[in-house]
């Protein structure tokens, strides 16, 4: 651990054999007689993205309203954060077409036209996340942080002569380069708080101790000798915090030992629910955000064309063929009752990061995440009229609690250029778009 008489660097780490935890920001870390409103001034600005596949029924997700005042009822879970939310309607990827699950996948970070190809000669587009990581990323420990729901081991072609790889990965590097996501949360905590050694020899060490956070006892003794009451309490909670979702990890693994019949669409080790995996890979966002382990992260809910199904929430029916509804009013409830799910836990999400403070504000006001999919109806694959929402605050000069509604169709191009605008990237232009959402593009402040 670095420290100096004055204050703490902001990249403070606790160390253990090959084990790091970076801290959250702390008052210490702000130099001496340096006002805290002016040192906040300027926060970390993150940049996230969740994707829901398979589009949803628009008419049970779209507000009433042009605010959200009245919710529908598939976005009804945000009440308690719809301040910090704001609904986009008629955007459009004209990239994805002709229309197929592949494409809404590959264009919603890239708004590109994906390759036709079976083959390995699959060519994309740079992704909007990547982007960001090459600038905002780069003062972190991780550029950026891909996540995903399901064991993706699929390759050859998996929809109309489109390659699985269009269907597997979010996030691309380059047009040639998919960036593979992980899926198992324990994988997923190592990369944040591994420092050194194998895997291997950190695991036979963490079997002799009751978890990674004792490696750190005699580290945090000497920190806590340099932190107030209120530092100490900041760190007490996030190491407990870790300490919790360490626990949770242990609990799913100590279950699959002992499941004769593992499930085999799902990572041996993650919680049996999807609810229970989800709540787990969220909390892992929040720990990466909070610590400034990365400032980037993308997060696929489910793969396109996913036959999961959710037997917790009274849906027996797997969601692929579910949204080839005919216009079945019973498959279009059933449909929406999915969509329904997924917003509640990306809202609990969002009360999370809510409720964890930074600086002179929350986690929550200065991060922006971009919450949809690349399919509308999915019952004819189409593009337009994307279920998107933006939520996150004052860091990148948001305004939430709105409806935005646009008269004609406007790239989804449009708005990943707003988003790196309000990060601090400046681009003439990215993939298809013509300018920023003038509704969204005016600062508002902090």
């Amino acid at each position: 651990m670095i420290i100096t008489k004055k204050s703490l660097p902001r990249r403070t780490f606790l160390r253990g054999m090959g084990a790091a935890v970076a801290l959250p920001l702390l008052d210490a870390m702000v130099p001496a007689a340096t006002p805290l409103a002016k040192t906040h001034a300027n926060p970390v600005r993150r940049l996230g993205f969740v994707f829901m596949p398979m589009g949803c029924d628009i008419t049970r997700w779209t507000p009433p309203g042009d605010n959200l005042d009245t919710l529908s009822p598939i976005l009804n879970s945000l009440g308690p954060v719809k301040e910090h939310v704001t609904a986009i309607t008629n955007l459009e990827l004209q990239n994805a077409y002709p229309g197929s699950h592949a494409t809404s996948n590959s264009a919603f970070l890239s708004a590109a036209k994906a390759k036709l190809t079976e083959s390995t000669d699959y060519y994309l587009g740079t992704t909007v996340d990547q982007i960001a990581a090459q600038q905002i990323g780069q003062a972190t420990q991780l550029p950026s942080l891909e996540l995903a729901m399901d064991l993706l081991q699929v390759v050859g072609q998996c929809d109309n002569g489109y390659a699985c790889v269009y269907h597997n990965n979010l996030s691309w590097s380059s047009p040639t380069t998919p960036l593979p996501a992980e899926a198992h949360p324990r994988i997923v905590f190592e990369s944040l708080f591994g420092e050194g050694g194998s895997m291997a020899d950190r695991r036979a060490e963490l079997r002799k101790k009751a978890s990674l956070l004792d490696w750190f006892n005699e580290d945090l003794a000497r920190l806590n000798r340099r932190l107030g009451p209120g530092d100490r309490a900041k760190v007490n909670h996030y190491l407990e915090t870790i300490r919790e979702v360490e626990r949770r990890i242990q609990r799913a693994e100590a279950d699959a030992a002992g499941n004769p019949l593992p499930d085999l669409d799902r990572p041996v080790g993650v919680p049996a629910t999807y609810a229970d995996h989800a709540r787990l890979m969220f909390d892992l966002q929040v720990l990466a955000l909070q610590g400034d382990v990365t400032r980037v992260i993308t997060f696929q809910l489910a793969r396109e064309t996913s036959n999961r199904t959710y037997p917790e929430i009274g849906v027996s029916d797997p969601h692929h063929p579910l949204s080839h509804h005919g216009n079945d009013p019973e498959k279009i409830a059933r449909m929406a009752k999915i969509n329904q799910f997924h917003v509640s836990l990306f809202a609990e999400f969002l009360g999370k990061l809510k409720a964890t403070p930074e600086g002179n504000g929350t986690l929550l006001e200065h991060s922006l995440y971009l919450y949809g999919s690349g399919i509308g109806n999915p019952n004819v694959h189409d593009h337009t009229n994307l279920p998107i929402l933006v939520a996150g605050g004052a860091a990148g000069g948001m305004k939430g609690g709105r409806h935005v509604k646009y008269d004609k169709p406007q790239p989804l191009a449009n708005l990943h250029l707003t988003l790196l605008d309000k990060v601090g990237i400046r681009l003439d232009s990215f993939a298809d778009s013509t300018g920023k959402l003038d509704a969204l593009s005016a600062p508002l402040g902090i």
